[in-house]
């Protein structure tokens, strides 16, 4: 293998030439280079810099919590943003920030600037002296390194495996410090994850246990405050007035709502009407069948209180699927996933329950050039060669493509070739039930948290049992639910894995070997594969789009043609309803978020003239 160098600053461009170079400091990071503001940039260009500030958004989130600490695998974390765990980013700082009309980019925040090694081998951030944390103690160099180590040796499973090579944190001074990158790793994408880590207060833990669940605030530094929490109810941020970084570029023009409350819901139906009675602002709809039949016969709508509104989505769509746990039989055999696959009636259930508004996924990197088409490339082949006797022979001979059905419910000849693969697996039908060579009838259980989603699982369950499988739905407490997925104690769940623009280390704990086996963390389908290990490594590696986009399609068509997972289905937009009270700035939104909180703001006059029209 080929020595791996990680030119991540846009000016050191040089290095993917092989030329030496000093260490090179600048005001962004872009893993392959490309940066869309210059250094003397004023504001993003999807806020209006002289947008109000005040006001109050509302919004909501389904389910409960029971602490304030995200940074935990204990417990269930509170939500903002549609994100488990918050958005924590408004409540703490980052040394770097996201630009989201950019595909991976980031602008120094609380890092002034960053200096990357001419080898890839460590990277310093050279820190605001002016950045406060909310009881005005400065931020150094100090609690950046303490963070590091709690997160890493202390904090969700997932820091450890995202920072498993970065090897120390060292305080040059109070405003400088330095990761040091453990020596031959691939570290492309390291500067990047500790740019975004979300600082903390070394000071505010000294009378505190860093691991344990809470409901009292964490000290935060962002450009929100959490003032209020009501257990398992709400919880409520609030803007911090003249706010450290409130002048910079990067925040001009963003975080412009005095307030943001999110309100819990433990029922959908219930929070869809406490939407229309107006309890909150603003919900970004996931449910077709509500977004197709229970809008526009509200009087809300109708009066037009409440807006519609869908915003096209750029960003690389990521995985949702219904996750087989191989480390159990029967899905340790492949032939026995492939046949569950079969019998999941996806065109049925599109337009029999989804109104016909979504697409089948059909790849680990839907919606986007990473996507696996055709057969695989001579630059793919060349990596996937190597692990030819390991893979399906498909991998080199065919495009995946789901089962496609006709849509009638009408499945007989999937059931046949169902049934074969079964066989094969080693079940047969002995008086219409699947059962193994000891007679044992195949049992599954899909796990939820929600019943909502029973709508959708209990078509497929039919057809499970009409091959002769005992399946079943079952539904628990999402404390409960989260507690058994992180000790893999399930046969199949739903989840969402949303895939960043720019894959790397993130792909190791959720496909690699190493991460099968770790409490909580997310390789959930168990999957231990030497080529996908492999694979995962030249994503990382990868020193140009061109290398990654062929890791990704090789990786795409393992993960597929091994049948960990059943894809389901996707859109490229968000559907968004909210009422009528509210300012957006008149460019398009950015391509790769939904940016209401970021970029909107409170209307005065509007919500002057909403109240006036309904009577308040």
């Amino acid at each position: 293998m080929k020595k791996t160098v990680a030119p991540l600053v846009a000016i050191l461009l040089m290095l993917g030439t092989g030329a030496t170079a000093e260490p090179k400091t600048s005001y962004g990071l872009s893993p392959f280079g490309d940066l869309k503001y210059g250094p003397d940039f004023n504001h993003f260009d999807y806020v209006n810099p002289d947008a109000p500030k005040g006001g109050t958004i509302k919004l909501r989130d389904l389910d409960s919590f029971d602490t304030v600490n995200p940074f935990l695998l204990k417990g269930n974390p509170a939500v903002v943003n549609g994100d488990k765990g918050g958005d924590l980013y408004f409540n703490f700082t980052q040394l770097m920030t996201p630009s989201y009309d950019e595909p991976v980019a980031v602008y120094g925040l609380l890092a002034k600037s960053v200096t990357l090694d001419d080898q890839g081998q460590w990277v310093e951030f050279t820190l605001r002296p002016e950045a406060r944390f909310h009881d005005d103690s400065p931020i150094t160099a100090e609690d950046v390194a303490f963070t590091f180590n709690a997160l890493k040796e202390k904090g969700h499973p997932r820091y450890g495996l995202l920072y498993r090579d970065i090897i120390a944190a060292t305080v040059l001074d109070p405003q400088k410090i330095r990761f040091e990158f453990r020596k031959g790793a691939l570290t492309r994408d390291l500067p990047y994850q500790v740019a975004v880590m979300p600082i903390l207060s070394k000071a505010s833990f000294e009378t505190r246990d860093f691991a344990v669940t809470t409901m009292e605030p964490l000290l935060g530094s962002g450009p929100y405050e959490l003032a209020r929490v009501s257990p398992g109810r709400s919880i409520t941020y609030e803007r911090v007035k003249n706010h450290w970084a409130e002048n910079l570029p990067v925040h001009r023009g963003r975080f412009n709502f005095d307030v943001i409350q999110v309100d819990y819901y433990r029922d959908r139906t219930i929070a869809l009407e406490a939407f229309f009675a107006g309890e909150y602002d603003f919900r970004e709809e996931f449910t077709s069948r509500s977004w197709a039949t229970e809008y526009e016969s509200k009087p809300a709508v109708k009066q037009g209180f409440i807006k519609q509104d869908v915003l096209e989505d750029a960003k690389l769509t990521g995985l949702q699927a219904f996750f087989m746990n191989s480390r159990r039989p029967p899905f340790d055999n492949i032939k026995a996933r492939e046949a569950f696959g079969l019998l999941f009636d996806y065109e049925w259930t599109n337009r029999n329950l989804f109104y016909g508004l979504y697409d089948r996924l059909g790849s680990v990197f839907e919606n986007s050039d990473m996507r696996a088409t055709g057969l695989p490339s001579p630059a793919e082949l060349d990596l996937l060669t190597p692990y030819k006797d390991l893979l399906p022979d498909a991998v080199f001979t065919e495009e995946f493509t789901p089962s496609r059905t006709d849509g009638s419910g009408n499945i007989r000849t999937q059931i046949r070739s169902a049934l074969e693969l079964f066989k094969q697996a080693g079940w047969t039908v002995q008086g219409k039930k699947l059962v193994n060579a000891a007679g044992q009838q195949m049992k599954v259980e899909f796990l939820l948290y929600e019943q909502s989603f029973t709508r959708v699982i209990n078509p497929y369950v039919a057809n499970l049992k009409r091959a002769g499988i005992d399946a079943s739905v079952r539904v628990i407490d999402s404390a409960s639910w989260q507690n058994r997925v992180r000790e893999f104690d399930f046969d199949i769940v739903v989840r969402r894995f949303p895939q960043p623009q720019v894959p790397g280390v993130e792909q190791r704990d959720w496909w690699g070997s190493s991460s099968a086996d770790v409490t909580g963390g997310l390789n959930i389908a168990g999957i231990q594969n030497p080529a996908v290990d492999a694979l995962i490594e030249k994503i990382i590696e990868a020193q140009s789009r061109s290398e990654l986009v062929t890791a990704a399609r090789a990786l795409d068509r393992v993960l597929m043609w091994n049948y960990y997972f059943i894809p389901q289905w996707y859109k490229s937009s968000h559907f968004i309803a909210y009422w009528d009270k509210f300012g957006r700035p008149a460019s398009q939104k950015p391509g790769f978020d939904r940016a209401v909180l970021q970029s909107w703001w409170y209307d005065q006059t509007k919500a002057e003239e909403l109240a006036t029209r309904r009577g308040n």
